[in-house]
């Protein structure tokens, strides 16, 4: 990949727990020269395999609904015209994938098992928003430098299902014990990157979190 050439990120978002707005809002000032970003609300109608080519990373905000006003589901057999298996194939090429907090909210017994199986995890459950430490864990390109920090947010659970995935951060709190806050895949030639936080506005705004997503997108692309 031409390291002159802007990280193209497009990111999915909207869902009824997880409006557009929270994301968009939260990245109206992500002044990170190599990115650019482009939001897509519906991506069932709206994605399609040009699009897909078109980008170098998804970042995939929106659970396992349409939009925020339609909640039926977003996968659909026969209907969705990328899938799961579009989205691995995308990232199996070479490309990145970035799934951030409602991105691993889908659950086990109702959701889409094609994407838990791509992305490598399914939800539990999350206690009341609360005060969260958030830590790296071992070395990695994503936190390097990161020092551990605060936040008020939903603090996920999660059932990692990937055996080869890498942990990269760990959450803690009170009432949430501690959880895996992200973690990385190797997939064929491409890299997926999970990451939990960022249910509300001032955790898409934290200058710790902030960093971790730009450099989480850097890595996504091969540029890490």
């Amino acid at each position: 990949m031409n390291s002159e050439k802007k990280i193209h990120v497009l990111v999915l978002a909207d869902d009824f727990w997880h409006p557009a707005e929270v994301i968009e809002r939260g990245l109206a000032d992500f002044r990170e020269e190599d990115i650019l970003l482009s939001f897509i609300h519906d991506a069932k109608d709206m994605l399609n395999a040009e699009l897909l080519e078109s980008c170098d990373v998804i970042m995939n905000c929106k659970c396992n609904q349409i939009n925020s006003a339609n909640t039926h589901p977003w996968f659909e057999p026969g209907v969705t015209e990328i899938g799961p298996r579009e989205l691995e194939a995308f990232v199996r090429s070479g490309k990145g994938f970035l799934s951030v907090h409602s991105g691993n909210a889908f659950m086990k017994e109702n959701d889409c098992p094609e994407y838990i199986a791509f992305v490598g995890n399914y939800f539990i459950k999350h206690p009341p928003r609360c005060e969260m430490r958030v830590s790296p864990v071992g070395e990695h390109p994503i936190t390097q430098g990161t020092e551990p920090f605060t936040l008020r947010d939903e603090h996920y659970e999660l059932a990692v299902t990937a055996d080869d995935a890498l942990r990269i951060l760990k959450t803690e709190s009170e009432t949430g014990g501690t959880q895996v806050g992200g973690y990385v895949r190797q997939m064929g030639k491409g890299r997926l990157c999970v990451l939990t936080p960022g249910h509300i506005l001032s955790v898409w705004q934290h200058p710790a979190y902030r960093r971790i997503l730009a450099r989480a997108i850097r890595w996504c692309a091969g540029r890490l």
